[in-house]
């Protein structure tokens, strides 16, 4: 996974639209409603979930080595990596979520990261309070 915080992963903007992503991709092997009101397209290898007004808000993608500019994080180093460069990290409902880079994560289920758009962060940051 080549990540841009809150900006592009693996190249796809989080300004696009879900048409962009149909183009990109084609059709999606599933479509479906998740449990926070998301459309979840999903194409096998990624994931893009979608609010009803069409903003991508998430993209989760199998991601073995997560590329951060010039470093290079194996996702079995992931979890250290947050916890020594990202004092805010912080972990909900098993998720292990970095505000500095915008992604979340389980670390006990390898090999999925959720790379997260920067108006949805505070979803997040409310769940961790209890909201």
């Amino acid at each position: 996974m080549h990540l841009e915080s809150y900006t592009r992963v693996d190249g796809m903007p989080f300004t696009a639209t879900r048409e962009d992503v149909l183009r990109a991709h084609g059709q999606p092997l599933s479509e479906a409603r998740n449990g926070v009101g998301l459309t979840a397209l999903d194409f096998g290898g990624v994931v893009y979930r979608f609010q009803d007004c069409g903003r991508l808000e998430e993209i989760t993608t199998r991601a073995e080595v997560l590329h951060l500019g010039r470093v290079a994080v194996p996702f079995r180093d992931l979890a250290a990596f947050v916890h020594g460069h990202d004092a805010a990290a912080f972990e909900r409902a098993g998720f292990l979520v970095s505000p500095r880079y915008g992604i979340a994560f389980v670390p006990d289920e390898p090999c999925w990261v959720t790379a997260l758009a920067r108006h949805c962060l505070g979803e997040w940051e409310a769940l961790r309070q209890g909201a």
